[in-house]
């Protein structure tokens, strides 16, 4: 009920967020009809089209992103024969006599069923399907936390209940701006006998909202116009919820104290979703009773998960002897991570002997009821879990853990616990620098872009030949040359393309692939404009700044050595096929 709430709340605050501007016009445009029969069906329609696109589209499944667009580019039809119906009624009933029934006379109609005092609702429902499929609220923290969740965790009706309620909460606002607006509207009708002029100037409005949204303006124009953002709104709501930040929350003890007691959170689900093991034949809940588990949900990509690998690995040799198993859930937040060879490379690379359960379709995930990326799961001899740790650190107090239920399955000759800073930790398992980190983990695909700062915006699942802004807010970021986006990752479709970052940290990641056809890309890497400095090159840059993407993975391209600021970081692909998946810092 509360995640409920917040989604309502998130969605009562798009109204502040310049991307409800483009379907504001054809919300207003029936602003002076009755409230109950022409604007309540038109919020109704729209946050119903919101609510089933969103949840399909949470599936991540290909058809329904092409499906979106078809169904984009039918509504702006319907938009535009609207928009031309207010401006011009009868001309356009002897002009566009084939789409009368879906354009003009869906005025006309409305008009006069609201005349004579009846109907005219579904009209205006139809009115608000089309607007709906118009409609890409921005993707604060509050939506942002609700659609990773439903692609995490695939549809259903919680993931649904959770859409409409933030669909709702924006009907909600804009009802309250239409009622406001229609009192002003009627005003000037009565007084000044405007109504005609006002109509032609909402069917203006309309029509350039449909030019604008077609031709991609809406997107790269709104990024800039934001008077008011809601962000901190969201995040501060976020925040005063328990549970719904991605952050690490603290350690499992119940008191926080070393030898307070470790409270029975739940029993160990069943390890049977697993569509593969590694290291290891399948390993089942009744074979692990009697021995203390570590389960470590990570992805091979993942940065926050590289830098606890080490820690993982240490446990695991540490205290293998002494009755501690860990188990690997390796569940996928890319495409190609789902890919077992992939999977099999980044294990061997990643030196990982303990168990690794494939976890591709999410069963063992879903069971655990799990939501981060790394998350430990203390398991005792009896098969309770017994505490858990979400993201990273707390290293110590992790291990603690470990040697308690140890201790309490009858291990009494441990070894001495590790020393978390004395791990030779390199490359990138060295620890972030939390002091210099101003810069979030940002993903180029569509479907959870955010602070794209190219002029018109993001075009998904098209080819299109973008360009870089001359300057870059912090944490804007943008693609020049010729690319194809969508809704995991960004293609390179011609040489030379660049993509471009203005960040604040001390290490800079980009997770990459080669192309289809698996041929390597070659790339260079410069800071402000200059080739990057052989001292700030990351792990998978050479000292001249070049390098290669030959396999799907996270590669580190800027580790800086001196005094950390803000800059501007680009790469230019000297080859075509490049996937660009999302950016993380450090």
């Amino acid at each position: 009920m509360l995640l409920l709430l917040l989604a309502y709340l998130g969605g009562v605050l798009t109204l502040l967020s310049p991307c409800i501007l483009p379907v504001l016009p054809f919300v207003f445009a029936r602003a002076d009809r009755p409230f109950l029969r022409s604007t309540l069906p038109l919020l109704l329609g729209m946050a119903l089209t919101f609510t089933v696109v969103a949840s399909l589209a949470a599936v991540g499944s290909q058809w329904v992103a092409q499906a979106n667009q078809v169904g984009r580019w039918v509504a702006l039809v319907l938009m535009a024969v609207f928009a031309i119906a207010l401006l011009w009624p009868t001309l356009a009933d002897h002009l566009l006599a084939p789409f009368q029934r879906i354009g003009a006379r869906l005025s006309a109609r409305a008009d006069a069923a609201d005349a004579a005092g009846r109907g005219g609702a579904w009209t205006s429902l139809l009115i608000g399907i089309a607007t709906g499929l118009l409609w890409a609220p921005c993707a604060g923290p509050i939506l942002g936390l609700v659609l990773t969740g439903a692609a995490l965790n695939g549809a259903s009706v919680g993931t649904s209940s959770l859409l409409l309620a933030y669909a709702l909460g924006a009907v909600t606002a804009l009802a309250l701006a239409v009622w406001v607006g229609g009192r002003v509207f009627r005003a000037l009708q009565a007084r000044l006998g405007l109504g005609n002029v006002v109509r032609r100037v909402l069917g203006v409005a309309a029509l350039l909202a449909v030019v604008a949204i077609g031709l991609g303006w809406d997107t790269g124009l709104l990024t800039r116009l934001s008077a008011v953002s809601t962000a901190r709104i969201e995040q501060g709501l976020l925040d005063a919820v328990p549970g719904t930040q991605p952050a690490a929350p603290p350690m499992m003890m119940a008191s926080g104290q070393a030898g307070a007691p470790l409270p029975v959170e739940g029993t160990l689900p069943t390890l049977d979703g697993a569509t593969g093991w590694l290291n290891s034949p399948p390993l089942s809940r009744e074979q692990l009773h009697g021995k203390v588990v570590l389960i470590d949900f990570w992805t091979y990509s993942c940065i926050n998960c590289l830098r606890a690998m080490p820690f993982v690995h240490e446990w695991a040799q540490r205290y293998r002897d002494h009755g501690l198993v860990v188990i690997g859930v390796h569940t996928p937040e890319f495409a190609f991570e789902r890919d077992p060879r992939n999977v099999v490379k980044a294990v061997q690379q990643l030196k990982v002997e303990y168990p690794v359960a494939l976890d591709n379709q999410y069963a063992i995930w879903r069971a655990f009821n799990n939501r981060y990326w790394p998350a430990h799961y203390f398991v005792d001899a009896q098969g309770n879990i017994r505490g858990h740790q979400f993201g990273e650190g707390n290293y110590a107090h992790s291990e603690q853990v470990i040697r308690r239920l140890l201790v309490e399955a009858g291990q009494t000759e441990l070894p001495p616990p590790a020393d978390p800073a004395a791990a030779d930790l390199q490359g990138v398992a060295t620890q972030a620098d939390m002091g210099n980190l101003r810069s979030p983990e940002t993903y180029l695909g569509h479907a959870r872009a955010e602070q794209f700062a190219s002029p018109g915006g993001q075009r998904a699942d098209a080819a299109f030949g973008y360009t870089l802004p001359s300057t870059l807010a912090l944490n804007q970021w943008g693609l020049s040359g010729q690319w194809r986006v969508n809704d995991e990752a960004a293609q390179l479709q011609q040489a030379g393309g660049r993509i471009a970052f203005q960040f604040h940290a001390r290490d800079l990641h980009l997770v990459l692939a080669p192309g289809e056809d698996g041929k390597p890309v070659r790339f260079r890497v410069l800071l402000d404009g200059k080739p990057l400095p052989a001292a700030d090159a990351g792990a998978d840059v050479a000292a001249d700044g070049t390098g290669t993407v030959n396999e799907h993975r996270l590669h580190q391209l800027i580790r800086q050595r001196g005094t950390i600021g803000p800059h501007r970081f680009e790469i230019e692909f000297l080859d075509a096929g490049v996937q660009a998946y999302a950016f993380t810092f450090g």
